[in-house]
């Protein structure tokens, strides 16, 4: 056996030890499935008192393979359905052999982990911050296929196994013990073993709940009255929230439904063929390697440039221990209490030290929202509270190994607040720019230093949001960038690293989605149309709605900006079909959310709505078809993505399609704004899009790279 080793105690019981000798983490690849039916075989010609299924490694189980299924075609359809109901039956004959199985979880068991635990008799866990219990197959796209979908209906109800299901909402030992996942808990390793150990002495005979000849379903079955109900209203629910674009929920869904009518293992047949249907398919392939291999790989630093891989690697760069903000609104204050929150001693400088402090007070409030909720205790609060200090003294700068300046987007006063903190900083310091449009490297001017200068963009609300757009400008030494690209991981943000250029990627392609909706609305498309085709899509907010939110005023100065730069620069500006519309909506006194009102209305009392003066002031023509709405917004992104890409600006596949969905809510079904052309095949691709352009404008004309039909990728 290559990953499971057996072994025997002096009671006689088997130790069933996962430990894959190829990796730092067991999963559940070809290695484990064949070593686990040699394990059973053996057992079933075997006289023991019990098992105990344990870890050799820090982690308890990873999970399914995730290289196999990106793999898996459909044409390998039956062959993966075989292999899954295989391993069900290996853990099916563990489960009702008779002996007690034990599962003794040292760390985390996420995934195909957890089912292997769900198919023991008893679970104890490590009281420790390293155990995770859940099953988060639904953010890569899939279902828990290993008997997850079958299980945990049975163990805790139809209507209390959902959110684990549909959310992959994960839980730590102490709420996994609460929530009645997890029996006993334990607070060494040897007390793991020894808890184990007392269980199988005790309980001689063994069999699972939903064995028992009198077991009846928590909650009751699918046809309960309240379940009745849930069956009822739960697929609208989730159509509503997915639009239809990610087809894991409604798989999830259907298989716990439907497997709640029949017996447990024609359940457990159901939930492999729905398994099988959303491995094979693309929507799984596209989040899979976009979330999954994607992300570990640019938060690795498998993209940063070779040359500061290696320095970060001689030289191990050490977590920061205080940094600066400069500007204590919305932006500045939510970065400092995402720093605060991860142990970072933070200054929150503004220009009076009453301004500061209600800075700080975005922490208070965030942080006693999360005591009232149950998340967090008075200690917590008090030592996150403590590490932000407010002042309007720059000299309280002095000991800050990093500045982040978070002021407006405004060059002028970014240059002056530049100066007055470099006066303070140590000559390693890092000085950071905010910026969302502004190039770095004229940012850097103002500087001293401009090798040690560079583009930390945050996205609003940055406590929230999990990715950072690090912004190299042409002075920044690589040295900068290791540490900026650390501080980002330390603070667990994803960080993907551009070349300078206006706009760099994130807020040159997010502009293009909302210019793309209001220019539909000056053409005449109506409104709801364009708001309702974006959600079909999978974009979480429609551009107009999201247009309010950034406010009109700023999207203007930033194109006031642009052009006094470009003309400065001896360049003509490029007029945009929607710079009329802004213009008009400025002139109308209807700049935004913040300003009262914009593209919507926001009445004090009751839902925000669609202005009803859009009618009048932009008369709606012939209607184009719902899809070229939805591609419009789809494709203009995905070009200019391109172009960035073509540019230089982007250095890399993987870090546009995490950019995109991370940073400027690029529907994720899509697997990214790239990974979106791969799905159409370049050539159909440009096709499509040479179609628009003769619809709707050049802006939709494809670049050569796309006629040579070769996919966008890294390898």
């Amino acid at each position: 056996m290559k990953s499971i080793r057996l072994e025997r105690d002096s009671d006689n019981i088997v130790h069933l030890i996962l430990d894959n000798p190829n990796a730092s983490a067991n999963v559940m690849d070809r290695d484990f499935t064949e070593s686990l039916r040699e394990a059973v075989q053996q057992l079933q010609n075997s006289d023991f008192t019990g098992i105990v299924i344990r870890s050799a490694k820090k982690t308890f189980f990873a999970g399914g393979d995730l290289k196999a299924l990106y793999a898996a075609k459909r044409e390998d359809a039956g062959e993966l359905f075989d292999s899954c109901e295989a391993l069900k039956a290996d853990l099916r004959q563990l489960e009702t052999q008779g002996k007690p199985v034990v599962a003794a979880i040292n760390g985390a068991a996420l995934g195909g982990g957890w089912e292997i635990c769900l198919a023991c008799h008893h679970r104890i866990a490590l009281d420790s911050g390293a155990v995770k219990i859940g099953l988060p197959e639904v953010t890569l796209g899939l279902l828990p296929g290993g008997g997850g979908c079958t299980r945990m209906p049975r163990l805790l109800g139809l209507q209390n196994c959902l959110p684990y299901l549909l959310e992959g909402k994960q839980l730590n030992a102490q709420r996994a013990r609460e929530a009645g996942l997890i029996h006993q808990l334990a607070q060494t390793p040897e007390q793991l073993l020894e808890l184990a150990r007392a269980f199988i002495l005790a309980n001689p005979q063994s069999q699972q709940p939903w064995d028992s000849p009198d077991y009846r379903m928590p909650g009751g079955d699918a046809n309960n009255r309240k379940n009745t109900q849930l069956r009822i209203i739960a697929p609208a629910m989730l159509r509503q929230k997915t639009k239809g674009c990610l087809p894991a929920p409604e798989a999830i869904l259907a298989t716990v439904v439907e497997g709640a009518q029949v017996d447990f293992d024609t359940a457990s047949r159901i939930e492999s063929r729905h398994f099988v249907e959303l491995a094979c398919g693309p929507v799984a392939k596209n989040m899979i390697g976009t979330f999954w291999f994607g992300k570990n790989a640019v938060e690795a630093g498998d993209c940063l440039p070779e040359a500061v891989r290696e320095e970060m690697r001689a030289n191990k760069i050490q977590p920061l221990r205080k940094i600066g903000i400069l500007g204590a609104g919305m932006m500045g204050a939510a970065i400092a209490y995402a720093c605060a929150g991860r142990g970072v001693q933070v200054v929150l400088k503004d220009i009076s030290p009453e301004t500061a402090q209600k800075g700080k007070g975005y922490a208070d409030k965030a942080l006693q929202k999360r005591l009232q909720q149950g998340k967090t205790d008075e200690a917590t609060v008090r030592e996150i509270l403590d590490r932000i200090h407010p002042t309007a003294d720059p000299q309280d700068l002095q000991g800050c190994e990093l500045v982040i300046e978070a002021v407006f987007e405004d060059r002028k006063l970014k240059a002056e607040v530049t100066v007055e903190a470099e006066a303070q900083l140590a000559e390693n310091a890092v000085f950071a720019s905010n910026t969302s449009t502004l190039p770095i490297t004229g940012l850097a001017r103002a500087s001293t230093r401009p090798m040690n200068f560079i583009g930390l963009h945050f996205f609003s609300p940055a406590d929230r949001m999990p990715l950072v757009e690090i912004i190299r400008g042409e002075q920044t030494s690589g040295d900068t960038l290791a540490r900026a690209f650390a501080f980002v991981r330390q603070i667990g943000k994803t960080p993907i690293v551009v070349n300078d250029s206006r706009g760099f990627f994130t807020s040159r392609v997010f502009g293009c989605y909302t210019n793309e909706g209001i220019a539909m609305l000056g053409e005449g498309v109506c409104p709801a149309s364009i708001e309702n085709a974006a959600a079909l899509a999978g974009f979480p907010v429609g551009p107009l709605a999201v247009s309010d939110e950034v406010s009109l005023t700023l999207m203007g100065k930033i194109r006031q900006q642009t052009v006094a730069d470009l003309e400065a620069e001896g360049k003509t500006p490029p007029a945009h079909p929607a710079d009329s519309v802004v213009d008009h909506m400025l002139e109308l006194g209807r700049a935004g959310k913040a300003a009262g009102g914009g593209f919507y209305s926001y009445p004090e009392s009751g839902k925000k709505h669609l202005w009803r003066g859009l009618e009048e002031e932009f008369p709606e023509a012939e209607q184009p078809p719902l899809v070229d709405i939805e591609e419009r917004l789809l494709f203009i992104m995905a070009l200019e993505t391109l172009r960035c890409y073509n540019e230089k600006v982007l250095r890399s596949v993987r870090e546009a399609n995490i950019g995109s969905i991370f940073g400027i809510g690029f529907p994720p079904w899509t697997g990214g704004a790239l990974q979106t052309i791969n799905q159409y095949g370049p050539a159909e691709f440009a096709r499509r899009a040479r179609e628009l352009a003769e619809r709707y404008g050049e802006r939709f004309e494809p670049p050569e790279i796309l006629f040579d039909n070769q996919a966008l990728t890294d390898q």
